[in-house]
């Protein structure tokens, strides 16, 4: 985990294609004596490759971007393991996509509206390993983590989902379970999705190894 210590001021990378508001982020930085501007960019495969050359304390990224989108940036650093930390700034205040990008490893999810000092201060508190979010996505990431997790920290299966992961388990196709269980291929897909979303993965394999590790496969 990439941590600024007290004496140091924590370097800072800034990546949002418009340049308008990244100027104005920019700016902000730049007037903050414990924070250091590093490096900017206008689009998320310049920001990533920025990052991989210049490794920030934190990283401010836009999480809507030409090239590469921040949540795939995001993706990209946790993979090859970079230990800068990231804080989306966004125009979406959605529980579902804030509780995904930290379950992916962001440190911070902010809207753009937010004041600049508001975000300066997340960058230090991000910087810190600490979390930082939006006051108006926080009731609702609760209630993500609520519906993802039961009590004992596994996800919550409806009976169906159960039933599909365990013929995912067992190697079997959408259409085979479709088969077995009597629905459609389109309806083993939409509880498929919703498993994976749950599990936190994106293929059959993984959900299977994440179940495993967690406890729903026996």
């Amino acid at each position: 985990m990439a941590q600024a210590s007290r004496h140091q001021r924590v370097t800072v990378l800034v990546a949002d294609d418009h340049p308008i508001y990244r100027e104005g982020i920019v700016r902000a930085v730049k007037d903050r004596p414990d924070l250091e501007l590093v490096g900017e960019a206008a689009d998320g495969r310049e920001a990533l490759e920025r990052i991989k050359d210049l490794a920030p304390d934190v990283a401010v990224l836009d999480i809507r971007m030409p090239g590469l989108e921040g949540t795939q940036v995001l993706t990209a650093l946790k993979r090859d393991g970079h230990e800068t930390e990231v804080l989306f700034l966004s125009a979406f205040m959605e529980s579902e996509l804030a509780y995904r990008t930290v379950a992916e490893g962001a440190k911070g999810y902010l809207s753009k509206e937010s004041s600049r000092q508001e975000i300066c201060d997340a960058i230090v508190t991000v910087s810190r390993g600490d979390t930082a979010l939006a006051p108006e996505v926080q009731a609702g990431l609760a209630r993500e983590i609520q519906q993802r997790d039961g009590p004992n920290g596994r996800p919550e299966l409806t009976a169906r989902e159960n039933e599909v992961l365990h013929l995912i388990a067992e190697g079997k196709s959408a259409p085979q379970i479709g088969r077995e269980i009597h629905l459609s291929p389109t309806t083993v897909k939409s509880h498929l999705h919703t498993l994976y979303e749950k599990l936190g993965v994106s293929d059959r394999a993984a959900a299977v190894a994440e179940a495993m590790r967690r406890g729903l496969l026996e």
